[in-house]
């Protein structure tokens, strides 16, 4: 587990009200997966901002009110599209014997050989998904990049996770590769729309 996050109740309240509670900083949230019912919940937003930014993909303790602690990870998340602001977040309950299916972020490290022989990087995923018990579930994947040539990629077969951990992403998926400026000149060139010339009547 990762960090307790306290999930208090919400009571259904007129707009004016949950204005007010997002100025004070209690974002609106519910949690799927307990029981039957969905739990309408609102979270403190700056210790939510604090764990997204530290582990977004992380297994939480949610608390709410006065019940056991239990497992938890967040499923969904709304921002406002102007200013960034957390606007609404889903929880899903994680039944701890059970496999589960979640992204894992990749982290790339080292600076590629290649971009000193003229080539540039492109990342094609940032994540992958995988299946497994929640208890060896990796947050993130650290991927060293250093030894890519240029012409070289790096694919989801080249993954190695330690066992138990099921890849889900297609593995022939290019993750990252290094390319020669000229390639990309070329690319950029082929998918740029041709201009219809109109000969006057």
């Amino acid at each position: 587990m990762s960090k307790l996050i306290q999930l208090n109740e919400r009571v259904a309240g007129t707009k004016s009200e949950m204005k007010l509670a997002r100025k004070e900083g209690r974002i609106p949230a519910v949690l799927y997966g307990v029981g039957k019912d969905t739990l309408t919940l609102e979270v403190n937003e700056k210790e939510m901002l604090t764990m997204l930014k530290k582990n977004p993909r992380a297994i939480l303790e949610g608390k709410v009110s006065d019940a056991k602690v239990m497992p938890i990870i967040v499923q969904h998340i709304e921002k406002d599209t102007f200013t960034g602001k957390l606007v609404h977040i889903d929880f899903q309950y994680v039944n701890m014997s059970v496999s589960m299916d979640s992204n894992v972020t990749l982290h790339f490290s080292g600076e590629p050989v290649g971009l000193k022989s003229g080539g540039v990087q492109q990342v094609e995923i940032y994540e992958v998904q995988v299946r497994c018990m929640p208890d060896v579930l990796p947050t993130s994947m650290e991927v060293d990049i250093s030894g890519l040539e240029v012409g070289e990629q790096l694919l989801v077969s080249d993954l190695v996770f330690v066992d138990g951990i099921e890849v889900l992403t297609d593995p022939t998926t290019v993750i990252i590769q290094i390319k020669l400026v000229q390639e990309e000149v070329e690319e950029e060139v082929a998918a740029a729309p041709v201009a219809e010339v109109v000969t006057p009547a």
